[in-house]
């Protein structure tokens, strides 16, 4: 029989003295990876865009182009921490490791809100 824990792939925020994520979806990790990839690439064009002298409100396009894929793989690493970490949290109940899931939470919204 399957456990509810053992039935799903945790992202691994809940090994705070790490700091590493342990058991990613293969899947998640390699579309985040790829859209990194292609925001690099991204970069290196407006970077020979600005060497190139190119128009300004052109760069411009291409700068705002960047910050939403990044918005993108944001969201898509806050909905994973959101699916595993806190869901965790919030069925293990009160207690000191749920308090700091919560608080941190609570930051990653004010930041990633700004």
């Amino acid at each position: 029989m399957k456990t509810r824990a053992s039935s799903r792939v945790a992202c691994g925020c809940a090994v705070r003295t790490r700091r590493k994520a342990a058991g990613v979806d293969p899947r998640i990790k390699a579309a985040n990876s790829n859209r990194l990839r292609r925001i690099e690439g991204q970069i290196r064009g407006i970077e020979r865009m600005v060497a190139e002298d190119r128009y300004c409100p052109d760069i411009l396009v291409q700068i705002a182009s960047v910050e939403q894929a990044l918005r993108a793989v944001a969201r898509g690493l806050m909905r994973n921490h959101l699916e595993h970490c806190v869901t965790e949290a919030i069925h293990q109940g009160s207690g000191r490791d749920a308090t700091a899931t919560y608080d941190e939470l609570l930051d990653l919204i004010y930041r990633y809100s700004r």
